[in-house]
């Protein structure tokens, strides 16, 4: 097919107008980029900052912080031999413990049994194992820098002879190694993965560096952008939401430089001057980009009605990132490929030319393939969707927090084989505070609670005294749990004791409660405002419904495969508790991308084509960039694979299988489908759906218009793939 190209008379603009541009992106830039380094310095990973202020276990992290001396750093120390402790193991144990204690003094040691010397040592019933508990003031620093200095205080021992170091500050510290440069690593990695992807897809030795300088401009943006709003409103930011920032920048960025691209190529065929040819570029490509920018944003904010302070500050967080990547994509990114001009191409330059060859290309193909097996597409599309779906029949129970490593630290062993060895600690011991008058009211009380192992009372401080109590089952287990809430029933019905039950798995479990009711806020408020946003793009309610539902499938699909791999391949023991929510958040919503830069071109088409026409047309023209986009995006996210957390594996897999098979099933093959099939009555209710005769008089038509010659079957008698379309309408 060839397609004249009219010669613009159009007036271009300013030649300084872009110069323009770039200089106040360099004076932006000049003010951001230190800023963004400062980011990490408002990071937290206290599973206590990602609760709301009115779970139980945050009241208890309050006043805890509050009390002097309460917000201890606890470390516990398991020595254990497989065949039974000797003489010189237990003086190893003594020397150890008196250079600890003399080197952190601490406030109190326990390890149960005390005597009138002071606390003892506590050995196992077994015989092999022992163990002792050091509470050290926060003021010899955080857990991070604590842990090391005392496994390296404590490797001096006799052959045979293992030691754990354990406990929730141990565990703290491990998990803060884990996330130590992680912004970095995240960061440098994307930039490898995104320049890899851009050489293959432009196959050009210059043009791939263009659109990765600006998305990186809008990353650090972004990243400063982010650390204003923590300093100005509070808003919290861990380590997992950071890595999620880069990542969504760098995606999203570069898959509306690829659209934009696409657009600016095409109209460099037809358009002489540079100038006018990106502002058409720019008129073709930017409504979709704003449109898509438009909903991620939007279903990003909904997270605001969120409890968990991890999840809702993901919401401005993530809403930031994807505006500096619009602002940069559709300001620098433009002034800088019209200054580098048509060479940016090299080596395949696009010229202007008056007669431009249009190929149907491998997607046209397929366009056509859609159209004359309509049904076998659509019922196949639906078929491999359903079959995924099987897998969430496998175990999508929340996973456990010492389960969250890929390769468990040592503190996380240590709390097997304390476990083992120590039956009667059970697990994560909880923390209850009440008023001096009531403890040992409550002690009695919890100490009868099905599932306690056994309770000790503390200090009394400043009109508090606390209970340690350790349930009998391990820890973060659904048993466990259940003895937390048997716990917390019987301590609220003593009247007068204001008790209040926390501890790290009493954090847990209010983090899983907290968020299984964001789930069912958040969930049906993203759908509603995407829903909304996709209407008023495409000015219709029958289309947006079609697109949703699809995406939604896609998304149960995407997550039903990825349990499948998370279980058998993978060997995972669960699913993070906020994987669903994320997960959902990310794929309804960039999912939605690809169908409104599909539906969005198809619309424009169908004016001129009629709607199967148009579908078939917008399918042949984005096809190849869609699919690009959508594999950038995949990439961009599977970063987050090489990183050793699970919640990050799981989050970074899910999304990136969801936008393959949203960006190569269900943009390409059914929703293409799924038109053909409905007709014009997918633009239902706009002018689009109507038939010629419905539509005002345009002076175009003969009274006998009404029947086109052609009539609905071709001359050859075959149903056409525009044959369930009448002539479309003019604007």
């Amino acid at each position: 097919m060839t397609v004249n190209a009219v010669p613009t008379k159009e007036a271009p603009p300013g030649r300084w107008v872009p110069w323009l541009v770039i200089g106040l992106w360099v004076a932006l830039a000049a003010v951001m980029v230190p800023l963004s380094g400062k980011l990490s310095s408002v990071t937290t990973d206290k599973a206590v900052d990602a609760l709301p202020a009115s779970a139980e276990s945050t009241k208890v992290a309050a006043l805890e912080e509050s009390l002097p001396g309460a917000e201890d750093n606890t470390f516990v120390f398991v020595y254990h031999r497989a065949g039974g402790l000797t003489s010189a193991d237990r003086a190893t144990v003594e020397r150890h413990y008196d250079t600890l204690a003399g080197r952190y003094p601490p406030k109190t040691v326990m390890s149960g049994e005390e005597d009138d010397d002071g606390p003892s040592i506590r050995p196992s019933t077994n015989g092999k194992a022992i163990m002792f508990t050091l509470d050290l003031s926060t003021t010899y620093g955080p857990p991070e820098e604590l842990v090391g200095p005392l496994r390296d205080a404590t490797k001096d021992r006799p052959a045979g002879l293992d030691l754990e170091v354990t406990g929730p500050a141990a565990i703290d510290g491990d998990l803060d190694a884990v996330f130590d440069g992680i912004d970095l690593q995240v960061f440098l990695t994307t930039v490898i993965v995104v320049t890899i992807l851009l050489v293959l897809t432009y196959r050009s030795p210059v043009l791939w560096f263009v659109p990765l300088i600006v998305v990186g401009v809008a990353a650090l943006t972004s990243m400063a952008t982010v650390y204003l709003l923590v300093k100005g409103f509070g808003i919290v930011v861990d380590n997992q939401n950071s890595a999620l920032l880069t990542i969504l920048v760098f995606g999203v960025g570069t898959d509306y430089a690829l659209l934009l691209i696409a657009r600016y190529r095409e109209t460099l065929h037809h358009h002489q001057n540079v100038r006018v040819a990106m502002i058409h570029a720019l008129r073709g490509a930017a409504p979709a980009i704003i449109a898509s920018a438009a909903t991620v944003v939007a279903g990003l904010l909904c997270l605001l009605a969120a409890d968990l302070n991890s999840i809702s500050g993901l919401g401005p967080i993530g809403a930031a990132g994807i505006l500096c990547a619009l602002v940069a994509m559709l300001t620098l990114f433009p002034a800088v490929l019209v200054v580098l001009g048509r060479r940016i191409f090299w080596p395949a330059i696009p010229r202007f030319n008056m007669a431009v060859q249009e190929k149907p290309g491998a997607w046209g193909r397929l366009g056509t393939a859609i159209s004359r097996r309509r049904w076998v597409a659509t019922l196949g599309s639906f078929g491999i969707l359903a079959a995924l779906c099987v897998g969430l029949t496998g175990n999508t129970g929340a996973l456990r927090e010492q389960d969250q490593f890929l390769s468990p630290p040592e503190s996380v062993t240590g709390f097997t084989v304390l476990r083992q060895n120590f039956p009667e600690l059970g697990g994560q011991p909880m923390t209850i505070y009440t008023r001096p008058a009531y403890q040992k009211q409550i002690l009695d009380v919890v100490k009868r609670t099905p599932g306690v192992a056994r309770a000790e009372p503390g200090e009394t401080v400043q009109g508090w005294t606390d209970i340690s109590v350790y349930p009998a089952d391990a820890p973060d287990t659904p048993a466990e749990y259940d003895t937390i809430k048997r716990v917390r029933t019987a301590v609220h019905a003593v009247n007068g004791a204001e008790a209040i039950v926390g501890g790290p798995s009493a954090e847990n479990l209010d983090t899983e409660v907290t968020t299984s009711r964001d789930e069912k806020l958040v969930i049906p408020l993203v759908l509603a405002v995407v829903l909304i946003v996709l209407g008023l793009l495409l000015r219709a309610i029958v289309a947006p419904l079609v697109l949703m539902a699809t995406v939604v499938v896609s998304f149960a699909a995407a997550f039903g495969g990825s349990v499948f791999v998370f279980e058998t391949l993978l060997g995972f023991k669960g699913i993070d508790y906020s994987v669903p929510l994320l997960a959902f958040m990310f794929l309804v919503a960039l999912g939605v991308d690809y169908n409104i830069f599909l539906a969005s071109r198809a619309r424009e088409e169908t004016v001129r084509l009629g709607t199967g026409d148009g579908m078939l047309k917008a399918l042949s023209a984005t096809g190849g960039v869609i699919t690009s986009a959508g594999l950038v995006l995949a990439a961009t996210f599977a970063v987050l694979v090489s990183l050793p957390l699970v919640m990050l594996v799981e989050v970074g897999f899910l999304v990136a299988f969801g936008v393959l098979l949203d960006a190569l099933l269900v943009r390409s093959v059914l929703v293409p489908a799924l038109t053909l099939l409905i007709g014009r009555r997918i633009w239902w209710p706009s002018r689009l759906s109507r038939p010629p005769a419905e539509a005002p008089p345009t002076g175009r038509h003969s009274p006998a218009g009404r029947h086109s010659p052609a009539g609905r079957h071709s001359p050859a008698g075959r149903h056409s793939p525009a044959d369930d379309e009448e002539p479309a309408l003019q604007r």
